[in-house]
């Protein structure tokens, strides 16, 4: 491993006795990680169908470590949003953020949506989720995962954090920033990265994450969480960063982290001062857990008796724009909608969460759930949509076995001959939905999203 000079002698003054453990560490192999989607399958559930060998990740409720040659990727459960695949540290600051249902919460720098996904599944559908990164084509990934995963109450978004900062005061109960770092943690992972590193790049990332911590703030509501992560090593991106946020805002203070086999704990003596226990924030070495380098800070902001006020939004849509979705949900669905969340934007239809601000102006990927187009005398309902419903909720099902031909065939987009009701099918994996099809001339004809095929 080619490290550069300036930051082998960095790593030696930080670890001392262990720099040659951590050292050592490289030439083990990365390890993979698979993260149960507990919106569609419990974990104990899906260890009792998975098809591949699984290890489980000790301080990851929902979490597996897997052999590449496995290739998850490629299996039709990854397609049905049964898992999401993620490096076993980098799922940590979700599993320790403790989200619980109703609340209201941020992934600011969400993309690709590994964390963002975690996010959404604790809040099994309620409250908000909101996701948002400020790269506009990394954005696009992240709202494919959300749509995958089959989170229905998030909005999409690629904004700045100042910006975001005037349309949500105090808003959130809960908000995760895994920040840009110089990602000296993700070295063994992509060794390509190393070539990027320079102590000016360190300075770089440190600037960023001390602008961006300041906005995050003033979304957040007093009495909620805001949860600082990065994947590097680097003390002027950690305790420092956090020391200094410290001293500008009074009115948060470290909340502590719980303890597991192999976590390290951050370093008050390597922060700007001793004014703050960083004890209370992890941190995760590749010589000492089973994954790679990680940082994790949890921070309280205190009560208040004022707080700032957001406009809301006003749906404006009245059931003759949305008619033939009525006319849809009558035939085929077994559950109902609320009548008060359905939006029409454009001839699209969109199921809005509960209580968010206006979103004039902001550069929105999406708004809710697409649930699919308003035609003239017809709904057509969309890939995401699809990810969201259970097998119990649709009435017309096509339910392939896992060794089915049909089911590799359905996701590359063909056209199948097998049985089905007239019109509309959700169609399955073992009970698992894939995507629509609409059967006319004894033909299932396919509707499974184009930019989502199996290649």
């Amino acid at each position: 491993m080619n490290l550069p000079d300036k930051y082998i002698a960095k790593m030696k003054g930080l670890l001392k006795d262990e720099y040659e453990e951590y050292i050592e560490s490289f030439n083990e192999e990365r390890l993979h990680g698979l993260r149960v989607n507990n919106l569609k399958i419990d974990t104990e559930g899906f260890g009792k169908i998975a098809p591949f060998h699984l290890d489980k990740i000790h301080w990851i409720s929902n979490g597996y470590y897997y052999a590449k040659e496995d290739l998850p990727s490629k299996h039709p459960y990854y397609y049905a949003g049964l898992y999401y695949l993620q490096e076993p540290s980098a799922m940590t600051p979700a599993e320790l953020f403790g989200i619980e249902p109703y609340d209201k919460v941020l992934d600011l720098c969400a993309a690709p949506g590994g964390k963002s996904t975690e996010l959404g599944a604790k809040l099994k559908g309620t409250g908000v989720l909101v996701s948002n990164d400020i790269s506009a084509s990394r954005a696009k990934s992240l709202l494919k995962n959300i749509e995958l995963e089959g989170i229905s109450n998030s909005i999409v978004l690629s904004e700045t954090p100042e910006k975001l900062s005037n349309y949500f005061p105090e808003y959130f109960d809960k908000i995760l920033i895994d920040a840009p770092c110089s990602g000296e943690g993700m070295f063994r992972k992509d060794n390509s990265m190393i070539k990027n590193w320079s102590e000016e790049s360190v300075d770089y990332y440190s600037d960023i994450q001390n602008g961006i911590l300041p906005y995050a703030a003033e979304m957040l509501k007093p009495g909620g969480y805001m949860m600082y992560s990065t994947c590097t090593f680097s003390p002027s991106e950690n305790e420092k960063t956090i020391s200094k946020f410290l001293d500008e805002r009074e009115d948060f203070e470290l909340a502590n982290l719980p303890d597991f086999d192999g976590f390290d704990r951050g370093k008050t003596e390597w922060s700007s001062s001793d004014k703050y226990d960083l004890s209370k924030t992890v941190r995760l070495w590749p010589h000492k857990i089973k994954g790679e380098g990680h940082f994790v800070a949890l921070l309280y902001k205190k009560e208040s008796e004022t707080t700032k006020r957001f406009k809301k939004y006003k749906m404006d849509t009245r059931e003759k724009e949305y008619s033939v979705f009525v006319d849809f949900e009558k035939e085929y669905l077994n559950v109902k909608f609320d009548r008060s969340r359905l939006q029409v934007i454009n001839e699209k239809l969109y199921y809005m969460p509960k209580e968010i601000p206006v979103l004039k102006g902001l550069r929105l990927l999406r708004t809710g759930l697409y649930m699919g187009d308003i035609k003239k005398n017809r709904f057509e309902p969309s890939q995401a949509f699809a990810c969201s419903l259970t097998r119990e909720q649709f009435k017309n099902i096509v339910n392939l076995d896992i060794m089915d031909d049909n089911v590799i065939r359905y996701l590359k987009g063909e056209t199948l001959q097998v049985e089905g009701a007239k019109g509309w099918n959700l169609v399955c994996t073992q009970n698992y939905p894939l995507g629509f099809a609409k059967k006319a001339n004894n033909l299932l004809k396919n509707k499974y999203y184009p930019g989502w095929r199996y290649m």
